[in-house]
């Protein structure tokens, strides 16, 4: 099958992080994607040392020094030619290099044309430095990953740049399909804060039941079912059966029949449950408990670093990781596409059901 962007022309104007991320996920789509990329490395590259750049996978390079006319000309003739554009940079730097949407829309108004911040085109913070963990923090998200009284953290780069990257990615590819039916292109305000807010809408239906954000107790921070555990060995294992069907499973498998699991929400219960747990789950080694709960509907997952997780049996029969020739893990490209129809669904077993 050929990739659903084949044929659309992007021009990305080199950034770091969540900017050449979405422009990566649209190359991987099938998207021909150009990096217009500066003269000189960039204070991220030099700290990346000689590590391949996975965010340049599927791209074309061409560099330019924005600052003489020449080849901000250059750039110009690559935009026209485009279907989209993509930027990273701070409000109104664009537009000082001559390059802002009215510039572009001159020379092709059917463009779309990406802008990506954290903190977005307008606001009290719109020209502020800011970084992922910033912006998971201002959405009130960063609240959600510590537990009470203890400090919150989360992946680096993962929940803010990425979750932004998709989003604009998603914005962009909206934009694309109404330019080809109306012939005018539009602005993309991919703004970190505006996509993980609107992530967080899940989180907040939740909040709205009083299960999160509140006095009460809370099934992700309080309860025994929803947590990370340790094994005795140092590793960790995770346990998440949220629904009652998966909670029984669980304690049966764990010999813990002496707990009732009609009282999985009798919050009165839960901290002398889960010191059993966390007695239980540190006297085996991570491995024990992979073998007794992995691929069950006991909601159970090993905690793998980086490393592990490419080597995984799942993440192998699936192909998400492999080992390039300079010992970096690339990721494959998602979502994945199949046919609607396949040879089975054709010839003699389609005619038969006429």
């Amino acid at each position: 099958m050929m990739p659903p962007l084949t044929g659309i022309q992007i021009v990305e104007f080199e950034g770091i992080g969540p900017g050449p991320l979405a422009g990566r996920m649209l190359a991987d789509m099938g998207a021909q994607v150009t990096v217009i990329a500066r003269p000189q490395k960039s204070a991220v590259d030099e700290r990346m040392g000689a590590a391949t750049n996975p965010m340049r996978r599927g791209k074309r390079t061409v560099t330019l020094d924005l600052k003489q006319a020449d080849d901000v000309a250059t750039a110009l003739q690559l935009i026209t030619q485009a279907d989209a554009l993509l930027e990273g940079n701070r409000p109104g730097v664009m537009e000082k290099l001559g390059l802002g949407p009215a510039d572009c829309a001159a020379h092709n108004p059917r463009l779309v044309y990406g802008r990506m911040t954290g903190w977005g085109q307008s606001g009290p913070l719109a020209q502020s430095a800011g970084h992922d963990l910033n912006y998971v923090a201002l959405t009130g998200l960063l609240s959600l990953s510590a537990h009470k009284g203890q400090m919150p953290m989360v992946p680096p780069t993962v929940v803010g740049d990425a979750s932004g990257a998709l989003g604009l990615a998603f914005g962009m590819v909206c934009s694309l399909l109404e330019a080809r039916s109306s012939g005018k292109g539009r602005i993309v305000d991919g703004a970190i804060v505006d996509v993980l807010a609107m992530l967080g809408n899940i989180a907040q239906w939740v909040r709205a039941s009083g299960q999160l954000d509140g006095v009460s107790p809370s099934p992700f921070h309080d309860s025994p079912f929803y947590d990370v555990y340790r094994c005795v060995d140092g590793g960790f294992i995770t346990f998440a059966a949220l629904e009652p069907q998966f909670y029984a499973l669980a304690l049966s498998k764990l010999g813990l029949s002496d707990v009732d699991p009609a009282a999985q929400y009798d919050t009165r219960q839960w901290p002398d449950v889960k010191a059993r747990l966390t007695r239980l789950f540190a006297s085996q080694t991570r491995a024990h408990w992979c073998a007794l709960l992995e691929a069950t509907d006991a909601c159970f997952a090993p905690v793998l670093s980086l490393k592990e997780a490419a080597c995984h049996p799942h993440n192998v029969a699936r192909g998400i990781y492999h080992t390039a020739a300079d010992n970096s893990i690339q990721v494959a490209a998602a979502p994945r596409f199949l046919p609607l129809i396949t040879s089975s669904d054709t010839g003699a077993d389609r005619h038969e059901q006429r």
